[in-house]
């Protein structure tokens, strides 16, 4: 099995930008196998890059909000399939994609784009301020754990 690292993203107390977190957490009371490690982190961007360095999978798990998307719809994603931006404020903001590109011109040891797999959950609200959940993105945590323990096996 290969190096993997599972890295739950979000906001804990922002409705459903937590599921990211949440889906590690419960992946965490699981057994799983020792070349396998968890991690969550609150921000993206540049500040991702050490967390991944070394691993050879990469499981990013994260809420996500596409038009017409519905919520607790689960989608799976590599990181060309997002947008990628060079413009930024500050370059700890830059986009996953930007940031693994310039990860690998400083050669850095990071995961091939094909062993990013995203485990997007689509959001219904990532505003207010709450720990709980929707009900259908709530409801969404056991086939999202079931998707992560599925790419595992491949």
């Amino acid at each position: 099995m290969k190096r993997t690292l599972i890295l739950g993203l979000g906001n804990p107390i922002l409705t459903d930008d937590g599921v990211g977190l949440r889906v590690g957490r419960a992946l965490s009371r699981r057994a799983l196998p020792p070349e396998v490690s968890i991690a969550e982190a609150g921000v993206g961007g540049l500040r991702l890059l050490e967390m991944i360095a070394g691993y050879e999978r990469v499981i990013l798990v994260d809420a996500i909000l596409s038009p017409g998307g519905r919520a607790g719809e689960i989608s799976l994603l590599q990181p060309g399939d997002l947008p990628s931006s060079l413009h930024s404020g500050s370059a700890h903001d830059l986009s996953l994609t930007a940031s693994l590109a310039l990860g690998r011109e400083l050669g850095m040891k990071i995961p091939e784009d094909r062993e990013i797999i995203i485990v997007a959950i689509q959001a219904e609200d990532v505003q207010t301020l709450r720990e709980e959940m929707t009900p259908a993105v709530e409801a969404a945590i056991p086939r999202a754990m079931e998707t992560v323990l599925g790419i595992l096996l491949e």
